[in-house]
């Protein structure tokens, strides 16, 4: 296998050097017009390598902007005041496509979608990262599906602190509720849905 030492190169592409009076191959690519979108596969300028270095020697990113125009460009956060087209509020009105148009092969999107469906119309378990067994336990400890760890603990420390006999003056009334509390617990602290 040959190893090219020029970095860039688009060897058979079928191009022709651009440049003028250049009868090359156009194997280096360089950007097109300004104002070109590079949204896509966008519209590049062809030359072979002598041409190529000619135009990196002089190309110059800011020509034909004032120094304001400049700063922006610079910033860090240069890009990101606009809004990404599939985000727009009239997205798919106009044949752009729409944040649910794109593929999404893991259901990073879609799965959290339906999820927060689900919640908003109170079938939360269908989607619930809990087994049944564990929803009951949350039931009983008063905590949703959307719980966490830390809530989890703080949850099981406030219920022991109100039904246990020691903190109740030494009634026993309550010891029946204090065991499933525990036993809900230690189900939840082993369950998978918190790693």
């Amino acid at each position: 296998m040959r190893k090219d030492k020029f970095h860039g190169r688009f060897e058979d592409v079928g191009q022709e050097c651009q440049a003028p009076d250049c009868q090359q191959p156009g194997e280096f690519r360089a950007p097109g017009i300004r104002g070109n979108s590079f949204d896509g596969p966008g519209m590049w300028r062809w030359f072979c390598l002598e041409h190529i270095r000619e135009f990196n020697a002089g190309y110059d990113w800011f020509e034909g902007m004032n120094a304001d125009e400049i700063l922006a460009a610079q910033s860090p956060a240069a890009g990101w005041a606009s809004e990404t087209r599939a985000f727009k509020p009239d997205a798919g009105v106009d044949g752009t496509p729409r944040w649910a148009d794109f593929a999404d092969p893991l259901d990073a999107i879609g799965g959290r979608a339906a999820d927060i469906k689900a919640r908003a119309s109170g079938n939360a378990a269908v989607y619930s990262k809990f087994t049944p067994r564990e929803q009951q336990a949350l039931t009983e400890m008063g905590l949703d599906v959307d719980t966490d760890r830390p809530a989890l603990r703080r949850r099981y420390s406030d219920l022991v602190r109100r039904y246990h006999p020691d903190r109740n003056g030494g009634d026993r009334s309550h010891e029946a509720r204090l065991g499933r509390v525990v036993e809900a617990y230690q189900l939840l602290k082993q369950s998978t849905a918190f790693s």
